[in-house]
Formats: C-alpha cells, structure tokens, sequence
C-alpha cells in the first residue's frame, strides 16, 4: 500500500504580515497532482491543518476543497489535529466524512481511532493519535484511573499509545503530532522552553511507520521510519535552505518498507541577499533573480538608506524583512547610564547616543538639522 505523508500546512498562516493562502493554495494543487501521479492508496496529514484554533472562513474553505478533490481520487485521508489546531473543531463531522473515506481523530478521550485497511499483503491498521498534553491525558482519563496520571508529555504518550491494541504480527502505522528528542527546529515552530514537550522515539517501537507533524524540516529521528515530512512551504527565513517535499511510503509485506521525497516547488520561494543598494537595486544584479520571490534583503551601506523599502519595493514587491549588516549592527553597544547628564543639552545627549549606536560621530549637517528641530520643538538655545 502507498501512502502520500504530509503535515504542517498551516493553512491561513500570515508571515510578515503577508498571507499565505495563494501560494498554499497553489501548493495543495500540486499535492493532489501529486498523489494522483503517484497513486497514492492513502494520504496522512499530520496535523496543524490551520495555524489557528480558529482558523479564517478563507481558510476553511480551502482545506473543505482539498479534502474533496482528495476524495474524489478515491484516496483513503487520515487527518489529526495539530497543536496549533482546535481538536473539537478538526473532528467536526467525522463520522459523516469516514463515509467517503476521510478519517478524522476525534477529541482524545482515552482511545485513538484504528483504521483497518486491506492490500494484497494482508490487513493494516492505521492509528491516529492527536496532539496531546500531560492535561488532556489527564483530563480523558482521570475518572478511570484515579492515579498514577501522567505529568510529563513522554509519560502521556507512553500512556496514549500503551493504550493502543496493536497487534505486532501485523503492519502499523501511527500518525502523530509531538516533538520527539533529536528533531532539529527552526524559528517558524513554537518551542517549549526547557524541551519539556520532549517525546522519546522509543515510545513508537511498536510501530512500522510513524508520520510525524509538528516540526517543520524533513527528518528521521532514531530510524528512517520515524519521519517527519516537514511543512509544505517555507514559513520562516530560517527555512530558507530547506528543500521541502511530501514523502511517499510503500508498505509491502512486513517489514519491507520503502520512502522516497518528491520535491514540492513553491509559486514564490523564500530567498535571502545581501549587498550595498547601489549593488542589488543595478538591473545586471536582479536581472536573473526571480524578484517575486518573498525576500528577506541585507544591506550593507554604512549609512541607511531613506525609505529604503518603498524604494526597493519598485524591484523586489514582495521584500519581507530589511536588515542592516555593517560598523554599526556588528558593534551595537550597551547603552549605559551617561555621566553627568544633567550637565549636558539635549543636543550632546543625542550625539552621543549616535556614536554609541553607529559608531561614528554625527556629520556636520546631521548636527545642524538636529540642532534645528530641537530648537523648533523646544523654542531653545543650543
């Protein structure tokens, strides 16, 4: 049997400030061409559907369209909900949707749904096992066991899937949404301080594939089949060297399990340059740059540039971020308390917070044009 592994879509996600839903859109295009080019039995999404408990009616409507056109391939869809997901409102209408073969995991009450499926190798079972909390374990499960609750996320894991009837002769895959110690993160990812949401790969040994939502770059932990996919598009410029892709996984008789990465091509990517205005604004510069791409630009010049985004937006209309990489940014200084600073105009007081935050002293006309204004505000003599 074939499976396409994805999660992480975040669908209605904004990143400095600019929506996402075009270019999510377009990539979801070329998630279902791809699991119809492949033939994928069954497609797993690992969670974080949304990047809201409460996502936009934009973004609603998006996923209701690619769950349809999945079921219209007649593909097998198993969805759980993500951390940045509302539980309640992913489950809605599940048992309706399990008609057309879209399995949704409910609110977790003690038990995680298993899917029994059938290929020429024998029955499967697929298990599907939402994000969860210490809390929510504790909440389902408080009543029935009175004691011995869990407090930490790989006591309630353990506890989750010690609860599942697996049988081992047979194959298993579990899709789940946790952090599990050893995945490498990025800026995109929420981050519980002190790794305290940390998940042990062991906790899965039970299992044949485990995908995995939750962390946004494409990697094994403990062995290859322990996975995470990775989001589909690029959501931080820490990712900017990521190469994002969706992962197929064959599974054959037991034990004889096969994955390969197809490549996902974004509308815009993320891109990060770095040089003097002069330099990156010359049509001999960008003239080979795909300036549609999202951009995160460095700039060099010692003295910043006035109105440098609107400028630069004439050439590069989607420029994210703008950052300065010079004397002044590589030596910023700790401001302390000025010595005698009732001695001293406000005038001096601004020349020296200039030099402390660049390094060098005020220019002559930076001095007169300052002098001027406070001279204008504050009807003094300076």
């Amino acid at each position: 049997m074939k499976f396409l592994h994805i999660s992480d879509l975040h669908i209605g996600k904004r990143v400095n400030e600019f929506s996402m839903i075009e270019d999510q859109k377009y990539i979801l295009e070329q998630i279902l061409s791809i699991a119809k080019r492949e033939r994928a039995d069954a497609v797993i999404i690992a969670g974080d559907i949304y990047d809201k408990p409460i996502p936009s009616a934009e973004a609603v409507q998006l996923f209701d369209h690619f769950l349809t056109e999945l079921a219209g391939q007649n593909k097998q869809v198993f969805v759980i909900s993500g951390n940045h997901d509302s539980p309640e409102r992913i489950a809605f209408g599940a048992q309706l949707m399990s008609g057309r073969g879209v399995y949704v995991s409910p609110v977790y009450d003690g038990t995680a749904a298993k899917i029994s499926l059938t290929d020429a190798y024998g029955e499967l079972f697929v298990y599907l096992l939402p994000f969860i909390k210490p809390a929510s374990v504790r909440h389902a499960l408080e009543k029935e066991l009175k004691e011995n609750l869990p407090e930490s996320y790989q006591e309630a894991v353990e506890l989750a899937v010690g609860r599942m009837d697996i049988d081992r002769e047979k194959r298993n895959i579990l899709a789940a949404h946790q952090f599990v110690t050893g995945a490498g993160r990025c800026e995109s990812e929420e981050v519980i301080v002190g790794g305290l949401d940390n998940v042990d790969a062991e906790v899965f040994e039970a299992f044949d594939y485990v995908a995995l939502g939750h962390i946004h770059s494409p990697q094994w932990i403990g062995r290859e089949t322990v996975r995470y996919c990775g989001t589909p598009l690029k959501y931080s410029f820490s990712e900017v060297n990521h190469k994002k892709s969706a992962c197929i996984v064959i599974l054959r008789e037991k034990g004889n399990i096969s994955i390969e990465k197809i490549d996902l091509m974004p509308q815009k990517d993320m891109c990060e340059i770095k040089g003097y205005y002069q330099e990156i604004t010359a049509l001999c510069y960008y003239k080979n740059i795909n300036v549609q791409n999202y951009m995160h630009i460095i700039l060099k010049d010692e003295q910043d540039i006035v109105d440098a985004i609107a400028k630069l937006r004439s050439i590069y209309p989607n420029i994210m971020r703008l950052d300065y990489d010079n004397k002044r940014t590589q030596n910023n200084q700790k401001i302390d308390i000025t010595e005698n600073i009732e001695y001293k105009t406000p005038l001096q007081l601004l020349q020296q917070f200039y030099e402390i935050q660049n390094n060098c002293a005020m220019t002559e006309e930076q001095t007169l044009f300052s002098a001027r204004i406070m001279e204008k505000i504050w009807e003094v003599e300076l």
